[in-house]
C-alpha cells in the first residue's frame, strides 16, 4: 500500500436507489498515469470526489498519498489537486494574479508565490499573456492557466476530470505534453476522460468502468490483445447481411453497413473469416486489416451503445 499514491477498496456510493460505484479497487502506484474510462454514468466522476474527499463513500476505504481519506482530509487535501471538466478562474484578474494568488492561499510567502507564479507561467506558455485578463485567453489557454493553478502546491497527487473537454486539437496536444511534464516531476495522475486516444497517449495503465465496476485494467497494449491484436473491418453489400453478421463484431457502424471483427491479423485467419462469414462471396463489399484500438476496447467491455 505504501508504494501506491492511490489505494481504494471495495468502494461504494448510491444516490437514492442508484448505486453509481459498485466495491471499486484501485491501485495506482507513484509517480504514474492511471486513466479511468467508462461510458456516461460509469462512476467515474464519482470515484474522483470521494479520492479527493469531497464525497464520502457509503463503505469500502481509500488513502490517497499515504493518508485515509476520512480520518486524515485535511492531510489528504494538502497533498492533492483537482482541475474539473472547466476552468475555474476569476476572469477579472490576470494570469500573474491568478496563481499568486493560488500560491498565497496555498500557504506561501508573497515571495515564493511570485517565484512560483513565474515558474508555472513560463512552464505553460503563458509569460506573453501574463499581464492579460482572463477573460481574454483562449479555452486552450484558459485550460493551461488552470492547470498551472492546480499545481502551485506541487502536489503529490493530482486528479483531471475530463480536463480536454470542448478544446481544439492543437489546446488538447498541449495540455497532454502538461501531462506528461508532471509525470515525469513525479506527480501521480488520474485521468478521467471520453477520448480513448487520451488515454492510449498519457496513461501508464488503464481501468474501465462500467455501471459502477471494473471490467478490466492494465496497460493500454494489454487491454488492446485482450480484445484483439488487429481488427477486421467489412462493409457488407445489404443490411440483411449486416444484420446476420453483427453479433459476432466488436465495432458497429450501421450507416455504413460497416463490421468490425476480432482478429490475430495473420493472412490465414483473415482468409478463413472471410470464407466463413461470405461463403458465397456476396454479403462483403470491401475489407480492410486494422490495429486495435482502445475504442474497440471500450465498446467490446462496457455496456456503451453500439
Amino acid at each position: 500500500m505504501n508504494d501506491h499514491a492511490l489505494y481504494a477498496r471495495a468502494l461504494t456510493k448510491s444516490y437514492g436507489g442508484t448505486r453509481v460505484l459498485d466495491g471499486l479497487d484501485l491501485a495506482v502506484p507513484r509517480g504514474s498515469v492511471l486513466a479511468l474510462l467508462g461510458p456516461n454514468g460509469a462512476g467515474k466522476t464519482t470515484t474522483v470526489r470521494i479520492l479527493a474527499t469531497l464525497t464520502a463513500p457509503d463503505s469500502g476505504t481509500a488513502r490517497v498519498a499515504g493518508h485515509d481519506i476520512a480520518g486524515a482530509r485535511s492531510l489528504v487535501r494538502e497533498r492533492i489537486a483537482l482541475t474539473g471538466q472547466f476552468a475555474a478562474l476569476d476572469d477579472l484578474q490576470t494570469g500573474t494574479e491568478t496563481l499568486r494568488m493560488t500560491g498565497r492561499l496555498a500557504g506561501l510567502s508573497a515571495r515564493d508565490a511570485r517565484t512560483r507564479a513565474d515558474e508555472l507561467l513560463e512552464r505553460f506558455g503563458l509569460t506573453e499573456a501574463a499581464g492579460r485578463l482572463a477573460k481574454t485567453y483562449s479555452g486552450g489557454m484558459r485550460r493551461r492557466l488552470d492547470l498551472a493553478a492546480s499545481l502551485v502546491g506541487r502536489p503529490e497527487v493530482l486528479f483531471l476530470d475530463e480536463p480536454t473537454t470542448g478544446l481544439d486539437p492543437r489546446s488538447r496536444l498541449e495540455l497532454w505534453d502538461a501531462v506528461r511534464e508532471m509525470r515525469a516531476d513525479g506527480t501521480t495522475v488520474l485521468l478521467t476522460t471520453q477520448y480513448l486516444e487520451e488515454a492510449d497517449r498519457l496513461a501508464d495503465r488503464v481501468t474501465v468502468l462500467d455501471s459502477g465496476r471494473v471490467t478490466a485494467e492494465g496497460t493500454p497494449a494489454e487491454l488492446k490483445a485482450r480484445v484483439a491484436g488487429h481488427r477486421l473491418d467489412l462493409t457488407l453489400t445489404s443490411r440483411r447481411a449486416y444484420e446476420t453478421l453483427a453479433a459476432r463484431a466488436v465495432h458497429h457502424d450501421p450507416d455504413d453497413l460497416t463490421l468490425g471483427l476480432a482478429t490475430d491479423g495473420s493472412a490465414a485467419q483473415v482468409r478463413a473469416l472471410l470464407d466463413e462469414l461470405d461463403p458465397d462471396r456476396t454479403a462483403v463489399a470491401r475489407f480492410a486489416l486494422r490495429s486495435a484500438t482502445l475504442d474497440d476496447v471500450f465498446l467490446a467491455l462496457t455496456g456503451a451503445a453500439r
